[in-house]
């Protein structure tokens, strides 16, 4: 890896580089060839600690807590123009060490993520109360939006850069200061972050980033009680654990955005030339490891036949290799996972589901897999309820509307949900009923920072991204003045 630029590894707190209290490191792996690529700092508690200190000390009396909110919109758009100025090198960074292609790395998740900041730039000083008309006529009564404090952002391994992105934008423009751990699975772009917001000109304080295990930092900031405010991307699992130790702590303001195991519907009178590669398009992108992935694909029986032999065809030209190439699809990001999603597909042949479609590794080395398709499912198989997070789709057949419905809903995750169909009356009819964050009619997996995502039941709740967001890192003082008498 002599040839790639890499960003600095220790911690960053205060705007400075820092060992670790407890000198540590773990390394981290290029999926693709398997090998090391470096070894990163590896904080602890106490680090999280000097960190928190650092972000409560800039947000009640540093320069950030005294900025105006214009100021702090023209330093995002700073840190949005050096982002995308930075693409080729932060997208090396994302692609060596999550495995994704160079192409959509670079062009999609770095330039989407600048975007992101410009929009919640445009947003701070748009951040208004109001006043409430209709008390007493002695009284005058407003509202004002503050910032909730100190936010803890943790973020997951699948899309380490444009995650953080998502979360640290509303942060920002609301005018809280950051306490953030990445994934230790893929933490070599957020560290590159950290250098671009000393260069757009951040005051110390405002973004820390202590990069370490979940079971460690991860815990330390849930529970933290200089904590405001806890932003969480990841698993179900380990989101019960996160909220769990905010409410412990100081009853922290949470957004949870956790697993799925989404429906994708097609119907009798659905365009296959646009459902078939947007089915594709549904479950594929980022080799399956998407929260929202079209995981559960269900076919209405008039046309399941056809689509099927469409989807598979379309599945097979997908290319599978070095992700630095010409590529649909690189290796799974990390060992662990690897050996998880080949586990689950072995669950699914012994469970009796049929392969149509891969369901082996690819190659020999790095943590490929390939393109997998089951059939001949039932509901209650392990690959039918739980999320799997890899390139493995299970498509199921239905008959009727009401039926695909209940179907839909029966799952524990409400995250997103697709439906194909010429009929609007019909997809109005279905959108309503189904229980998800975000419901794709004719499309899958369209998102933009002005559309708010998260979801429904165990995929958790508050938003992501849109104005929505700003609320969730954002408290509401009402303010009451008496005048002394009635008119």
């Amino acid at each position: 890896m002599s040839a790639l630029k890499l960003p600095n590894t220790k911690l960053f707190i205060n705007n400075k580089w820092v060992d670790p209290v407890e000198p540590k490191t773990f390394k981290t792996y290029n999926p693709a060839t398997e090998e090391v690529i470096c070894e990163v700092s590896e904080g602890s508690a106490k680090d999280v600690d000097i960190a928190v200190k650092a972000a409560r000390e800039a947000f009640e009396n540093g320069e950030w807590s005294k900025m105006t909110a214009t100021k702090r919109g023209h330093l995002m758009l700073k840190l949005a123009d050096l982002i995308e100025a930075n693409k080729e090198w932060l997208g090396l960074l994302e692609t060596v060490d999550v495995g994704k292609p160079l192409a959509v790395a670079r062009d999609m998740d770095i330039v989407e993520s600048a975007e992101t900041i410009r929009y919640f730039a445009g947003c701070a000083d748009k951040i208004q109360g109001k006043v409430i008309q209709g008390a007493a006529t002695h009284l005058t009564v407003y509202t004002r939006h503050e910032p909730v404090g100190v936010a803890g952002l943790i973020t997951p391994w699948n899309y380490p850069f444009m995650i953080m992105c998502w979360k640290l934008g509303p942060a920002l423009a609301a005018g809280c200061t950051v306490v953030a751990k990445q994934s230790e699975v893929t933490p070599l772009s957020s560290l590159a972050l950290c250098d671009l917001m000393i260069q757009a000109g951040f005051p110390p304080g405002v973004f820390n980033l202590i990069s370490g295990q979940g079971h460690s930092v991860g815990a330390a900031i849930s529970s933290h009680a200089g904590i405001d405010k806890i932003s969480f991307t990841g698993s179900t699992r380990v989101g019960r654990i996160v909220m769990e130790a905010s409410g412990h702590s100081n009853l922290k303001k949470v957004t949870l955005e956790l697993g799925g195991k989404s429906p994708n519907i097609i119907f009798d009178d659905a365009d296959l030339e646009r459902a078939v590669p947007g089915s594709i398009d549904a479950i594929y992108p980022n080799m399956g490891q998407c929260c929202c992935a079209g995981s559960r694909m269900f076919v209405q029986e008039g046309i399941y036949d056809e689509f099927v032999k469409r989807f598979v065809e379309k599945a097979k030209t997908l290319k599978v290799g070095d992700p630095m190439g010409a590529v649909d699809q690189g290796p799974l990001a990390s060992k662990e996972h690897f050996d998880r999603v080949l586990d689950y597909i072995q669950k699914g042949k012994k469970e009796g589901a049929t392969v149509l479609l891969g369901g082996e590794r690819y190659g020999n080395k790095g943590y490929f897999v390939q393109p997998t398709i089951f059939t001949n499912l039932k509901d209650d198989m392990c690959i039918s309820k739980e999320e799997i997070f890899g390139p493995v789709v299970c498509i199921f057949k239905f008959k009727t509307v009401e039926e695909v419905i209940e179907r839909a809903n029966n799952t524990i995750y409400g995250l997103a949900a697709g439906l194909w169909t010429q009929d609007i009356s019909k997809a109005h009819k279905v959108e309503k009923k189904l229980k998800a964050g975000t419901v794709w009619i004719n499309d899958y997996n369209y998102t933009n920072f002005i559309i708010p995502f998260g979801g429904y039941k165990q995929s958790g709740f508050g938003r992501d991204l849109s104005d929505y967001a700003l609320q969730e890192y954002c408290s509401v003082k009402a303010i009451v003045l008496n005048h002394g008498s009635s008119l």
